[in-house]
């Protein structure tokens, strides 16, 4: 009796493999192998001068950190964002709820010159900030608040679907057997939430790393103050040292690529952990 043939919709492996390859390496591996390609073209003490500049290093500090900062505060209130939204009714939900997915549609530059207007010395929340010392725009508390608000989408969306499919009776079930609210969350809730968070995390803090629109406006591009890396390569390409540009893109790709390796890893482990990967 001949063995039953397994049906497949999608048309093998190989070829759909095949398929991938070829899409990833189109949009993908080329042009980043074409970055470091043309970075090639330096000696290495003269790449070692361009990606160890004063000015670039001080990019490197202000982009990394607070992409990093921003991550980290974003996981922690898109967190209380997304409990909000899943677990309560309240007037005007489904607005909030649509308001965050605002800065995925709102052009970068405009999300950019509106936050400045807010924060700027005469701005509607500057104008009272200012005068207590607080200065947002033109400062890198400004590139922080820029990426906090491009960032929360996507811990939001990431965690939602998550806790959407928790089930209460878990929750229900700890109280049950006297867990304080601080415990059921830190023993039961947390641990399955941690995996999308972090995957929120990795999300907000790559798309951060890479942003340009929004925070050149409110940055002021001070250099050693509030200059970040993007712009750098900008600079360079306007100066068409393509090879210096090249080279700092190639830096910031190899820094950016390794702490999504860490993310992913501790994420890997997290949810290997917690066995949310079976």
């Amino acid at each position: 009796m001949a063995a039953a043939r397994t049906f497949r919709v999608l048309p093998g492996f190989n070829l759909t493999l095949g398929y991938t390859l070829g899409y990833m390496s189109l949009l993908i591996l080329i042009p980043l192998a074409a970055v470091f390609l043309k970075t090639t073209e330096l000696t290495w003490g003269e790449f070692i001068d361009v990606v160890t500049a004063p000015q670039v290093v001080a990019t490197y500090k202000l982009s990394f950190g607070a992409s990093l900062l921003a991550a980290a505060i974003n996981a922690v209130f898109g967190l209380m964002l997304a409990w909000a939204l899943v677990r309560y009714s309240f007037p005007g939900k489904k607005i909030v709820d649509a308001l965050v997915d605002l800065p995925f549609a709102l052009p970068t530059a405009v999300a950019g010159i509106a936050l400045t207007a807010l924060y700027a010395k005469n701005g509607w929340l500057g104008q009272y900030l200012e005068p207590i010392g607080i200065k947002v725009a033109f400062t890198p508390l400004g590139v922080l608040v820029a990426l906090v608000f491009i960032g929360l989408p996507f811990v939001v969306r990431t965690v939602q679907p998550i806790l959407e499919d928790l089930d209460t009776e878990l929750e229900e079930a700890a109280t049950c057997l006297g867990a304080q609210r601080w415990q059921t969350f830190r023993h039961v809730i947390l641990p399955i939430l941690l995996p999308a968070l972090m995957t929120g995390f990795a999300l907000a803090f790559a798309r951060a790393v890479g942003e340009y629109g929004s925070v050149i406006f409110i940055a002021g591009n001070l250099p050693y103050v509030s200059e970040i890396t993007p712009l750098m390569i900008i600079t360079k390409l306007e100066q068409y040292d393509y090879r210096g540009a090249t080279a700092i893109a190639s830096v910031m790709l190899l820094f950016s690529f390794t702490l999504l390796l860490i993310i992913n890893g501790l994420q890997a482990w997290t949810a290997k952990r917690t066995g949310r990967d079976r």
